[in-house]
């Protein structure tokens, strides 16, 4: 260890250059740094070292305070000042001395400031402001040292709010001769699409160039802003699938120069970033997946060396070939390499094995199967990595049949477990499960119960409260109802009866609530008895103050009776000198509502299963109130984060290049401080109320990434052909060398003569059989995140869609993207490859338009999401290879409408989908066409999107679809959060010819479908300028370069966007639109340098970064 620390110490002044003299090989006597350091490591306690670097940050403080300190001394004192800061004590006073070091320094002064102030500052640092000029500066330099210092700075820690100023800068140094300066600029680049996608947008023509640069870091630096932008929109970038193909290709072939091998294998990281990309872009699309078969057979055939680095080229290879479409060899092969990382004897290489298991099992759940015995002898691992990922894997497997079984290993583990991330996530996994395939009520309450006595309080809130909801909620059958809450009753009245100090607090709570409401089911259950149990529960310690309360509610529901009511008094007294004033109240509730038995009935009235309440979450009683204050002149509410964004802005310096006048008839003299936007209500939205359990510990909802449609919302679809049956009992084969040859007997199993089996291996087995079970190709298999085939055990009531939440689907299959991920679009300008990249194009694939559908043969009808009511419309159709015509509803004819789009197809149904914009709303019209000879029976339609409320237009009941004959829907879509496009997901579930079916669709609209124009006076627009804080600015291109190119720009934009121009005076114009709920946006522009500079606000927080994509896509296409 002392040959560390000493060649530590003698590197440390060449890396620093903290020596004058050049060469020098030991560390000065002289050097503070080098007395810092030995001075620590001869400590012996953490207190000697706490004295040691207070002593140290005060002799700072004054050496950076002198005047008469040399750059060199300051130099000296920023690094000790670093190693202080990573050590962990606050050096505050040094920032603005960094700072000064970068700005006036010399080369290596500069380096050391910078290096300091990435270290000691954040993004929301306020003192970053004062290092804007000396950025700016140093990318104008001609010295190429300091340029690569500005852009390492940018690349780290530039805030959003400073990207306009530097931006034109660094996009002028991805032409910079130098390599180095080119790969930064990249990489800035990267960081700014990451804060603020939408300041980037123009600029996607330059990516493609760093794709194509000659130097392969340029080219590799690229890469990461590709990969994030296809997360965000794949579609858009289909056309660059041959490209990054050829780019594999040559990696792989080893063309790039040495320098990026690892271990001689050719650029692993690269290969990894394609590998990644190339998943994304061939999922669900066979034109762009046959692309890429033949790389990826060539990237598994030429990673043989036995290196960490290739098995991870292995695991992304088959991670990418288990997710695009499929091809039989490949999946083979990948098979193949999957069995030889599980049968491994190295424990890195079978965690990787059972990683990779846990992802493709979702497509190929047979695979498990293959490796069942090795999956069993992992639960008994020494290792609690690999017994977790194990446990993961069970978890994806789980269905009716193995519950009991995988449940129970769960809570094995539990039991053993002490990392509290763990059993964070395993409790949340064991909640899941069991609610969704619980075989029996008391197995299910005595399943939760132990997971809230091994979660504890660091359960996540969300597992009991979904639990008390479906007990309150109930299911389709009443008794069922009763019999569950009555052991839930029973349960927990035997607990409190026993010993309750190492129960959870949260468990408490549960009880408590439960027993207040429910014990009363219970009819030979005296009330004074339970609240005897609860007041030990007031008695003890430990409980905290929020379960008191919890207990007092409880309590409040049972004071029925003498004996009740004087226990009800005795608490109220012992409490009612409480310092907790919420204890105080709930004790005062409880004593008048003892005393007044009517007043309690009316209050707290005793049902077995009480009628839903409907919640205005939109305080809409409020209207009246709200207009009143905002008609005397009162501001307008604001969030909490808008608020806090609002200081910020107020803090923060101005960084536009030009100034922005005020609207028109404005002046700064007036601007006294924000007005209402004379009585403009934004009105909120509804939060949807969601019923599935959910927890945050771990991921819980699977990304169903199959790369073939063998799987469905109901589980596994079994195949036409048959398939071999794999024997429960089945001992893998060895592993098998890294050079054999993989073919089709890769995934097939020998078979052994039967012999006598030695009785661990025959319980290895029989628990083989218990896990593995409904896995067979004869049985249908249902992992996580599909429903099961026999009716779930606990199915919740249907609702009717009578309030504006949103319904949402719970098994959509890609993650729903964000305001931010949206901020993207398929109208890409084209560019110019270099000649060795391909620049071919897949052919489309049909419905890619505007939807895409999956028809999958289900084994039972899933419960409803939602009701949805259908209009059936009759045609008379005497052909059966006639299709019925589409037309669409008398109350929508006349309105501004799209083209009606077929977004699916199968030989049963034909699902079509088009939208009517209606002035406060835009209805999604679907049209259901049944071609078949049969009729369509126990239809359900089910719609949901993520930034949208969706309600249905119409009460009509649900009916069947006759033979030849279309069924319309309609619904409502609000925008709930403005995005750059809307995804509306849908899926329609029927039966015909006893069969069950499902079809999923998408639907997309672009928010411009949303936009209306807002028709505002200019003295209106002033004031309600004043009034928004949300904002962003661009400059855009004009359509014409003639004298009135204000004018035809302005025009150009209220004919393709909806817009409102309300005054055009010289070279300034206003605009204001508004969303179709009453969401407004203004735009203020005038022309500066040849560019139009747009600036908009509005009261919404994604509506002006959204709105600003479509008007430069407007201008674009012009």
């Amino acid at each position: 260890m002392s040959d560390v620390v000493e060649k530590t110490l003698t590197a440390l002044p060449s890396l620093l250059s903290l020596d004058s003299q050049p060469g020098s090989a030991k560390l000065s006597s002289t050097s503070k740094l080098g007395a810092l350091i030995r001075g620590i490591t001869e400590l012996t306690s953490k207190h000697e070292e706490e004295k040691l670097i207070q002593r140290e940050l005060a002799s700072l403080k004054d050496q950076v305070s002198s005047p008469n300190t040399s750059m060199r001394q300051m130099k000296e004192a920023m690094v000790r000042a670093i190693y202080c800061e990573m050590l962990g004590y606050e050096a505050s006073f040094s920032y603005i001395h960094a700072i000064k070091l970068a700005q006036q320094g010399s080369i290596l002064d500069k380096r050391v400031g910078y290096l300091a102030v990435t270290l000691f500052l954040n993004e929301n640092h306020e003192l970053l402001l004062l290092l804007v000029n000396t950025v700016l500066k140093d990318l104008q330099s001609t010295n190429l040292i300091e340029v690569c210092m500005a852009l390492t700075v940018v690349s780290q820690m530039f805030p959003k709010d400073m990207i306009p100023a530097i931006l034109p800068l660094v996009e002028e140094k991805l032409n910079h001769p130098k390599e180095i300066i080119r790969r930064k600029a990249v990489l800035a680049l990267y960081k700014f699409y990451l804060i603020a996608p939408n300041q980037v947008q123009h600029i996607h023509n330059r990516f493609r160039k760093a794709l194509c640069d000659k130097d392969p870091g340029v080219m590799f630096a690229s890469l990461h802003i590709y990969l994030q932008m296809i997360k965000d929109y794949p579609e858009g970038y289909k056309d660059l699938t041959a490209s990054f193909v050829t780019i594999l290709k040559q990696v792989v072939s080893g063309k790039l120069p040495m320098d990026f091998n690892y271990h001689t294998v050719p650029a692993p990281w690269l290969q990894i970033q394609l590998l990644r990309i190339l998943s994304i872009l061939g999922k669900n699309d066979q034109n762009t997946s046959e692309i890429m078969y033949d790389v990826l057979d060539e990237s598994l055939k030429r990673a043989e060396i036995n290196h960490n680095i290739t098995y991870a080229i292995l695991y992304e290879c088959v991670k990418c070939i288990y997710t695009i479409y499929p091809k039989t060899d490949l999946l083979e092969k990948a098979a193949t390499c999957i069995g030889n990382f599980v049968l491994s004897s190295k424990i890195n290489l079978k965690y990787l094995g059972l990683k990779a298991l846990t992802y493709v099992v979702q497509q190929d759940p047979k695979l498990a199967l293959q490796h069942q015995m090795t999956i069993i002898e992992c639960l008994d691992h020494p290792d609690v990595i690999i017994k977790r990922e194990t446990l993961e894997l069970l978890f994806r497997i789980t269905n009716a049949q193995n519950i009991t079984v995988i449940v129970e290993k769960m809570l094995e583990f539990l039991h053993q477990s002490k990392d509290d991330h763990t059993t964070i996530d395993l409790v949340g996994k064991v909640a899941e499960i069991a609610e969704k395939y619980a075989p029996e009520n008391k197995w299910f309450i005595e399943t939760m119960n132990t997971v809230f006595s091994l979660g504890g309080d660091m359960i996540q809130p969300d597992i009991p409260n979904s639990f008390l909801k479906l007990l309150s909620e109930g299911f389709e059958s009443e008794e069922e109802n009763k019999k569950l809450r009555l052991f839930a009753v029973d349960s927990y009245i035997v607990l409190l009866e026993g010993e309750t100090r190492n129960l959870p607090q949260r468990f408490l709570q549960v009880i408590s609530w439960v027993l207040g409401e429910y014990s009363h089911l219970r009819t030979d259950l005296d009330p004074a008895r339970v609240m005897t149990l609860l007041t030990k529960l007031l008695e003890m310690r430990q409980t905290s103050s929020e379960t008191k309360t919890w207990v007092l509610m409880a309590m409040t529901k049972l004071c029925s009776g003498e004996a009740s009511v004087s226990i009800a008094r005795s608490v109220c007294e012992d409490l009612s000198s409480s310092m907790d004033t919420v204890l105080r109240q709930r004790a005062h509730e409880l004593l008048l509502l003892s005393q007044d038995p009517a007043l309690r009935g009316q209050l707290l009235p005793v049902r077995s299963d009480p009628e839903p309440l409907e919640v205005d979450s939109s305080l809409s009683f409020l209207d009246a109130f709200v207009s009143e204050a905002l008609a005397a002149g009162a501001a307008p509410y604001k969030p909490p984060h808008q608020r806090q964004e609002e200081l910020a802005q107020e803090k923060a310096l101005s960084l536009e290049p030009y100034q922005l006048s005020l609207p028109i008839n404005m002046s700064s003299s007036c601007v006294t401080g924000r007005q209402s936007p004379t009585l403009m209500s934004v009105s909120s939205g509804l939060s949807g109320d969601s019923t599935e359990l959910s927890h945050k510990g771990g991921s819980t909802t699977l990304k169903l990434e199959g790369v073939t449609r063998v799987w469905g919302r109901e589980g596994y679809l079994s195949k036409k052909e048959p398939v071999e049956e794999v024997a429960q009992a089945e001992i893998p084969s060895p592993l098998s060398s890294s050079n054999q040859q993989t073919g089709a007997s890769g995934t097939s199993s020998n078979t052994h003569s039967p012999i006598a089996t030695p009785e661990p291996e025959q319980q290895k087995q029989q628990l083989a059989s218990s896990l593995f079970v409904g896995l067979g190709s004869q049985s249908s298999v249902f992992l996580m995140g599909k429903s099961d085939p026999t009716p779930q055990r606990f199915r919740k009531k249907v609702t009717t869609p009578n309030s504006s939440a949103t319904e949402r689907l719970s098994a959509s299959t890609d993650p729903t993207p964000t305001a931010e991920d949206n901020l993207l679009s398929s109208n890409r300008p084209e560019s110019n490859l270099v000649p060795e990249v391909s620049k071919e194009t897949p052919a489309p694939t049909q419905g890619e338009a505007n939807g895409s559908c999956n028809d999958n043969l289900i084994d039972s009808t899933p419960s409803p999401l939602q009701s949805n009511g259908l209009e059936t419309v009759p045609d008379t159709v005497e052909n059966d290879d006639e299709r019925p015509s589409l037309c669409l509803p008398a109350k929508l004819v006349g309105l501004p409408c799209s083209e009606i789009t077929l977004l699916c197809s199968t030989q049963t149904v034909d699902l079509s989908a088009c939208h009517v914009e209606k002035d406060d709303n835009v209805v999604l019209v679907i049209f259901i066409s049944n071609s078949s000879d049969s009729g369509l029976e126990n239809t359900l339609l089910q719609v949901g999107a993520e930034q949208l409320e969706v309600s249905l237009s119409s009460e009509s009941p649900l009916k069947d679809v006759a033979r030849h004959s279309v069924a319309v829907c309609q619904y409502l879509l609000t925008v709930i959060q403005p995005v750059v496009h809307f995804e509306v997901i849908g899926m329609l579930s029927y039966q015909s010819s006893h069969k069950s079916h499902e079809v999923e669709f998408t639907y997309k609209l672009p928010l411009t479908n949303f936009i209306r124009p807002f028709t505002v006076s200019t003295e209106q627009y002033g004031a309600m300028w004043l009034a928004f804080s949300n904002d962003t600015k661009q400059n855009l291109n004009l359509v014409t370069d003639g004298q009135d190119s204000l004018g035809d720009t302005l025009n150009v934009l209220k004919g393709k966007l909806n817009l409102h121009i309300v005054e055009i005076i010289g070279m300034e114009g206003i605009l204001a639109c508004r969303l179709a709920q009453d969401q407004p946006c203004l735009l203020h522009c005038h022309i500066h340098a040849g560019t139009l500079a747009v600036w908009l606000r509005s009261p919404v927080p994604d509506l002006p970064d959204s709105l600003l994509y479509h008007c430069q896509r407007a201008l674009e296409g012009t």
